[in-house]
């Protein structure tokens, strides 16, 4: 692990953002996992459960390994006379490709942004097609701007604390074999239907793989607040909300920010988080505001326990 593999990542990532799908790697990961899931043989749960595990475990391992490799290989052509500082570039380069903080923090702008041009049509198809998994074509403002606001928190996690940490673990093979399983747990760990133990595998190892992360993000929030809140309002919103929602984790960082927003974040049907009112014109870029600060405090944090290591 190294400090500055991940500076230069990260300054990668703003810079650049994301390639086109076609060349993105989580987009091959993410091609093979739904190839998977249709090849599903008919037949009893335990089957399902089986085959989900075995197509979730193979395809992260193939990305770790790969991961791996491409940092091996840099380290080789160095040792063989190549641009000093080949490898480090080839790491940051390998380890980018397992965030996207400016991807995340592009789309909520996006919604917020058709939301401030009263487009609501074109915010309700933003958030659906970038943030969210849920229809929302009966959403109004207030609640896409919630979803939005919610999904920001809950990717600090998945999009850049957890990478970091599992970077942290297991340099870039760690990374990438977080990445995969949070990427199956979106395609395939729902909790009901044809997919409920062909995904469980995956949405059981997210689950533990992001504990530790969700709270670290869920933290980092509450230090964060003041730049656009209320440090206290968070962390009473958190003791109080952060296990209402079906996963262990998600509610964490949404439950903080709610407080910190002194808003009610709300996905109808399913859980309500803090006490407010429904987030007005403003909480949008307040939240961005301690999203970018609690991004930075953790990135920090990452940078200063690679540099003691």
């Amino acid at each position: 692990m190294s400090a500055a593999v991940i500076l230069v990542a990260l300054g990668i990532d703003l810079a650049l953002g994301d390639p086109p799908n076609r060349w993105h790697p989580v987009a091959w990961a993410g091609s093979a996992i739904a190839h998977g899931s249709r090849r599903v043989p008919a037949g009893r749960p335990a089957l399902l459960l089986a085959w989900g595990g075995v197509l979730v475990v193979g395809v992260a391992l193939l990305a770790a390994l790969a991961a791996a490799a491409a940092v091996w290989a840099a380290g080789a052509a160095q040792a063989g006379g190549a641009w000093p500082v080949f490898p480090l570039v080839v790491e940051a380069a390998v380890l980018k490709g397992a965030f996207a903080l400016r991807g995340l923090f592009a789309a909520t702008r996006g919604v917020l942004a058709a939301l401030a041009a009263d487009d609501l049509p074109a915010a309700r198809a933003r958030v659906e097609r970038d943030l969210v998994s849920r229809p929302t074509g009966d959403l109004d403002a207030g609640l896409v701007r919630a979803a939005a606001i919610e999904s920001l928190a809950e990717n600090l996690t998945d999009s850049w604390v957890a990478p970091l940490c599992w970077y942290a673990v297991g340099g870039v093979a760690g990374a990438w074999a977080y990445r995969v399983v949070n990427t199956a747990d979106a395609l395939v760990g729902y909790r009901g239907g044809r997919l409920e133990y062909l995904g469980k595998v995956a949405a059981r190892l997210d689950d533990a793989m992001s504990w530790i992360p969700a709270r670290l993000a869920a933290a980092a929030i509450v230090l964060a607040a003041p730049l656009a809140g209320s440090a206290r309002g968070a962390w009473r919103a958190l003791r109080a909300d952060a296990r209402r929602p079906a996963s262990p984790n998600a509610g964490w960082t949404m439950a903080a920010m709610a407080g910190a927003l002194g808003v009610r974040l709300e996905k109808r049907g399913h859980y309500r988080l803090g006490e407010g009112p429904v987030p007005g014109a403003d909480a949008g870029g307040r939240a961005l505001r301690i999203a970018a600060g609690a991004a930075t405090l953790t990135g920090l944090a990452a940078v200063a326990q690679a540099s003691l290591r």
